[in-house]
């Protein structure tokens, strides 16, 4: 089992938004802090090796964490922010969460540790209903095999899946760790129901 900094964790907040009117999920604010304060607070007590996916307010990302952008143009998407984080890791395991999900699990980093096998190409959470596909751990040797996916136009993350092999990590027990604000109703509420 890899150790917690031997895998590198990316926020992802590289969307366009739509739903939030298109403004930047990540720096909208829940309870006095920006959505990604709230992440990387989550995160950063499980892990030391953290960097930020953002396509636009990359200076105020920075003062969080280092930041990387797309590297292929006007790709909506998180395969645009996984593509580029994969290709700019030191780390042989790289792991994913969204940047609007403010009750990320305290020990997620090592759940996804322990869930790694040899022959793992990609981890990816399971609620105990659903795939939470987003929430996620690559081996940079999948990159090769994303690269000719997304040169073929394909953008839905459960394709790639099927071309990998995945192993699903078991997160039945919590699965308020994947709630997701999306919409400014959907902020207020939490912020509400989480002073």
């Amino acid at each position: 089992m890899p150790q917690p900094n031997s895998t590198s964790w990316v926020i992802l907040a590289g969307g366009r938004a739509s739903r939030m009117g298109g403004t930047d999920k990540g720096l909208i604010e829940l309870n006095g802090k920006p959505l990604i304060q709230h992440v990387i607070e989550r995160l950063s007590a499980q892990t030391t090796n953290i960097t930020i996916n953002a396509n636009r307010n990359q200076d105020i990302y920075a003062n969080f964490a280092p930041v990387i952008s797309d590297s292929i143009c006007d790709f909506p998407g998180p395969l645009g922010g996984i593509h580029a984080a994969l290709q700019h890791s030191d780390s042989q395991w790289v792991g994913f969460v969204p940047c609007d999900t403010p009750m990320l699990n305290h020990d997620l980093v090592e759940r996804f540790n322990q869930a790694i096998t040899e022959d793992s190409d990609i981890l990816v959470a399971h609620d105990g209903d659903y795939l939470q596909p987003v929430f996620t751990l690559y081996n940079t040797r999948v990159l090769p095999k994303l690269d000719a996916f997304l040169e073929r136009g394909e953008r839905k993350i459960v394709l790639l899946y099927k071309e990998c092999n995945l192993v699903h990590v078991d997160f039945s027990d919590s699965p308020n760790c994947f709630v997701n604000l999306n919409t400014p109703q959907e902020l207020e509420q939490f912020g509400r129901l989480n002073p």
